[in-house]
């Protein structure tokens, strides 16, 4: 197979965008791959591994497909390109189709009505500029993009603050401001809680959960992941927390994270809003003096920030049961495509089972034949390829090897849905895991809501049907997995 390329000057696209378009051209007849990305140095080292050659500079965009037939591949080549026409423009900010499209954050300011927020999603060395240049005109900053010192975040965060202004980022993949949901969003019923979140999938998560229990969500405010470290100290965490405090529509704070540092945890305290409740999910958190009510899971902290019951999952025991021989002393293979998942489903495991191999365990990251659980959309799985959240290619390999390994007795997956995401993972993962359910246990989490493009409900039926146990949260389901390894009888 040959790599063909096409390289478009001076042409700019997100990354969502084209991680999109890539996967639907994965899947013509004739094509074996297909990448999309612009032509900053990071993505052609990636090409250049893979065997793909290309000039480019960092406003260029670069397609390369790979196929045996010329004629498919340079039709395709053109396909990515009106494909991506296509798509901004049914999908652009308000502008005419006889209007140029704008080439700089200030040029879009210009065309719009008043606009509040930028998101930016550049490559990481031009992420910090853009921000400032964002910041500087007026506007909220959700910053997608990664790759960004820890120096230019507390540099940014800081000026943010100094301005009134949120620095969501870098590496936010979701907020919902305004009911807009931004990145990897949800559609979430409206209601009185509003998040403050240093993981995407966590915040995905606690909403989703809220909106189960028929409470729902106010505002999501995403901050990146190392807004609660002891070099960054927290600032946007004490900027959100300030903003929904002012915020009517809020009754009740909600903060995600993975373990933060203490003593940022014990300075968040001067931010604590009067009048209303907060309530943190520190996935994985093993104590310590805090300001406010702490839970280690996000299903707990999300229930009671909803002051919702447990929910009853004999139904899905009895099911594990069921099945107990399949999976009793064998082996998990835990596979996310959310790190926060992935992390809070390892807080509940490694008690029970000991350090898990992979990138998310205390284990060694190698895999040799161990428990183990892996964060799918990590850099080592997502190197010239889109987020597992919107490809499925990554995955499904790891369910094929478990499904021909004999020592794997339980596979935990999240299949995690809204705007952003895959648009119809059930159907792409069914026979997958039909194949893998014929002599193992597996256990899903579908991360949704029913107003999702895609419809938990209906990715739950096809899940189910495939032979799934769906369980209704991550944590019960990282449960049930426990209950179908146990040695001996089924408790």
């Amino acid at each position: 197979m040959s790599w063909h390329v096409k390289v478009v000057a001076n042409r700019y696209a997100d990354s969502v965008k084209l991680m999109g378009i890539a996967r639907s051209l994965r899947e013509r007849e004739g094509v074996t791959a297909c990448e999309m990305g612009m032509g900053t140095a990071a993505n052609l080292e990636v090409l250049a591994d893979r065997g793909v050659e290309a000039q480019a500079g960092p406003s260029d965009l670069v397609v390369a497909v790979r196929s045996d037939d010329e004629e498919i591949a340079a039709a395709t080549l053109t396909q990515a390109v009106e494909e991506l026409s296509s798509r901004e423009q049914a999908g652009g900010s308000g502008q005419t189709a006889e209007r140029e499209p704008p080439r700089s954050l200030i040029s879009a300011r210009r065309q719009l009505a008043d606009p509040n927020v930028a998101l930016i999603s550049v490559a990481g060395e031009y992420a910090c500029l853009e921000a400032h240049r964002a910041l500087s005109a007026g506007m909220h900053v959700f910053l997608f993009s990664d790759h960004v010192s820890e120096a230019d975040e507390q540099i940014l965060k800081r000026r943010g603050e100094e301005l009134g202004l949120l620095v969501m980022g870098p590496g936010c993949g979701t907020a919902m401001l305004g009911n807009v949901g931004l990145g990897f969003a949800n559609v979430v019923t409206s209601g009185p809680v509003g998040i403050v979140a240093a993981a995407g999938t966590g915040a995905q998560e606690t909403a989703c959960l809220l909106d189960a229990a028929g409470i729902g969500v106010s505002q999501i405010i995403g901050v990146g992941g190392r807004d609660l470290s002891a070099a960054v100290g927290g600032i946007m965490f004490r900027q959100a927390m300030r903003m929904l405090a002012a915020d009517d529509a809020t009754d009740t704070l909600l903060l995600v994270s993975k373990p933060p540092a203490p003593e940022v945890v014990a300075s968040l305290g001067d931010a604590l809003p009067d009048g209303k409740r907060v309530v943190a999910a520190f996935v994985g958190w093993e104590g310590g003096d805090a300001p406010f009510e702490i839970h280690d899971t996000l299903e707990a902290a999300a229930r009671a920030a909803a002051g919702a019951a447990a929910e009853d999952l004999a139904e899905l025991e009895a099911a594990v049961d069921a099945r107990h021989e399949h999976a009793a002393g064998r082996r998990l293979l835990g596979l996310f495509s959310g790190g926060s998942l992935a992390h809070e489903a390892v807080t509940l495991l490694e008690p029970e089972l000991g350090p898990l191999e992979g990138n998310v365990g205390h284990g060694p990251d190698e895999r040799n034949g161990g428990h183990a659980v892996l964060d799918l959309g990590e850099e080592q799985y997502t190197q010239g390829r889109p987020h597992p959240m919107v490809d499925l290619d990554v995955r499904l390999g790891f369910l094929q090897e478990a499904a021909d390994d004999e020592a794997v007795g339980c596979v935990l997956l999240d299949v995690v849905l809204g705007h952003g995401g895959h648009a119809d993972p059930g159907t792409g993962l069914a026979d997958a895991i039909a194949r893998a359910a014929e002599d193992a246990v597996v256990l899903a989490r579908v991360c949704g809501t029913p107003g999702d493009p895609q419809d938990a409900g209906r990715q739950t039926k096809i899940l189910r049907e495939a032979g799934a146990i769906v369980a209704p949260s991550n944590a019960a389901a990282t449960r049930l997995a426990l209950r179908a390894l146990a040695n001996g009888a089924a408790p």
